[in-house]
């Protein structure tokens, strides 16, 4: 299920840098959860695998059953949508998944996303939201339930903490461009790529033409490529939002969705 991927060039000098322990694997099979028996395949790399768990109370009963899954004692790596790498401290030491979905991807850009699971890994962010807002998920439900129904508040919680993330990781890709000039083009490169849909957003939110959460998932992967992203996203393109992480990001859902209704 699991070989160790060779890593070379940039890509060894980044893991050097950010995560020398970390182990980054190619995989078999596209996952987010593992089995008992998969996983006991990871002993075979790793020194020990201890799969976390949520408190019960964190989930709201009418959340996606993804997000149940993800609170339960299943051991689960990345979630749905959240592309072809994943990383993990359930494992030690952590590890990084190359998932196959990523078959026929630019070799620029699967490094560039190693490279940044690397990163994360490195800088101690959170792996999951359930990480980031912790006890506080339920406020936030609460609070964008009047507006979201609980898929939309899961896609927004996700695009929310990819913003915290992002906030942190973008102040390392931009000192890359003289050491690590090949992952610097990888990561100016797919920010140009998404600022054509980044300008005419606000208005495309005001007149229904694409859901809140979509275009915040949009505007909040933007922010980890130093894009500039239109209002009302560009508040969490804030030092305020990464000194005050889960506090700030439910404000801001609570004011920018009653202003929107």
């Amino acid at each position: 299920m699991f070989s160790e991927r060779s890593l070379s060039g940039e890509l060894a000098t980044v893991r050097e840098r950010h995560a020398p322990d970390a182990v980054v694997l190619d995989c078999e099979r596209d996952f987010e959860t593992l089995d008992p028996a998969v996983a006991e395949d990871l002993l075979l790399l790793t020194e020990s695998v201890d799969p976390r768990s949520y408190p019960a109370e964190w989930v709201p009963a009418d959340a996606p059953e993804a997000l149940h899954a993800l609170a339960s004692s299943d051991f689960t790596v990345g979630m749905a949508g959240d592309g072809g790498v994943a990383w993990t401290r359930q494992t030690t030491p952590p590890v990084v998944f190359v998932k196959p979905r990523l078959a026929g991807s630019p070799d620029a850009f699967v490094d560039f996303l190693v490279a940044e699971a690397l990163v994360e890994v490195g800088l101690d962010v959170p792996e999951q939201f359930l990480d980031f807002f912790g006890e506080r998920y339920p406020d936030f439900a609460e609070t964008t339930g009047e507006h979201l129904d609980p898929v939309g508040t899961y896609q927004l919680a996700t695009a929310l903490c990819d913003a915290f993330v992002g906030r942190q990781t973008r102040d390392v890709f931009a000192d890359w461009d003289g050491d690590h000039p090949e992952l610097f083009d990888a990561w100016v490169d797919a920010g140009e790529r998404l600022e054509p849909r980044l300008g005419d957003l606000s208005e495309e939110v005001a007149m229904g033409q694409t859901d809140f959460p979509a275009a915040a998932e949009l505007a909040c992967s933007a922010i980890k490529h130093g894009v500039e992203v239109p209002a009302p996203f560009a508040a969490l393109d804030t030092s305020a939002y990464r000194d005050h992480g889960s506090e700030y990001a439910i404000t801001w859902a609570e004011k920018t969705l009653d202003a929107l209704a």
